[in-house]
């Protein structure tokens, strides 16, 4: 089974990499599973019901979040109505939306994917360690296929929950800090691991916004408007082949390719 995981997309320049570049890579690298996160897609900042529909159309199977999941507030108006749309599992209970979707995929298997939220450095939500004891046992009933996103500001954090969680998961994937890391592995128990996927959007940016105004802010401390970047857009994430009969995965592969060539 293989699993591509799409790194944060950031604003049209990112859903436009993901609209162009996804078939290509659906084709070479045979995916059965395609995950974006996707809290930064609408203008940088959250999602709204179009941009939900376009990254669908864009060949996408589950869209993850994070902490940027309730900037649009009328997410809070549909939500609900998307089964494959998550918000971390780890919000409080009565939050709407939610954390983890079972997807099928060929030959009748199926594979899970679960939202979490880190807590260092960011809002104070439920224990996320705890919160994926409880939701991996459920999902374990009905599927060997779990991928994990860990959406966190901590590599610490990360690293800690890709090591209480080896041979629990098929792959725990850290998001939110859109640099991708080069410390992708397969843990000695079988779970694929990498501390931050990357980003799909532009890169000549601070992490997707415009340089001028986020080196602005470093230098006055002073609050302005930040605007999505346009140039030298890439896709980035991981190709995990994943054992469909034991949840192990076999191999993890980085990918980093640049839209309009």
């Amino acid at each position: 089974m293989k699993l591509l995981f799409i790194g944060d997309v950031v604003g049209k320049p990112g859903r436009r990499a993901v609209r162009d570049l996804l078939p290509r890579i659906i084709h070479r690298h045979d995916i059965d599973l395609a995950v974006a996160n996707v809290e930064n897609a609408a203008g940088g900042f959250g999602v709204t019901r179009a941009v939900v529909e376009e990254i669908y159309e864009s060949r996408v199977d589950v869209l993850t979040t994070g902490n940027h999941i309730w900037d649009k507030k009328e997410v809070m108006e549909f939500i609900d109505e998307y089964e494959t749309l998550l918000r971390p599992a780890n919000y409080p209970v009565g939050t709407p939306g939610k954390g983890s979707v079972l997807f099928p995929v060929r030959n009748g298997f199926r594979a899970a994917v679960l939202n979490l939220s880190g807590r260092v450095f960011m809002k104070p939500v439920d224990c996320p360690f705890r919160v994926a004891e409880i939701e991996i046992h459920a999902l374990k009933q009905k599927t060997k296929v779990i991928i994990v996103d860990m959406h966190a500001e901590a590599t610490s954090e990360k690293q800690a929950l890709g090591w209480f969680l080896d041979g629990e998961v098929s792959a725990i994937i850290g998001t939110h800090t859109h640099v991708q890391t080069a410390d992708e592995t397969i843990l000695p128990k079988g779970t694929a691991y990498i501390t931050d996927v990357g980003m799909t959007g532009p890169f000549d940016s601070v992490i997707g916004v415009e340089k001028e105004t986020v080196i602005e802010r470093f230098l006055t401390c002073r609050p302005n408007k930040f605007e999505v970047a346009r140039g030298d857009v890439r896709l980035q994430g991981v190709v995990i082949d994943i054992d469909p009969e034991t949840g192990r995965a076999r191999t993890v592969e980085r990918l980093s390719l640049k839209w309009g060539e």
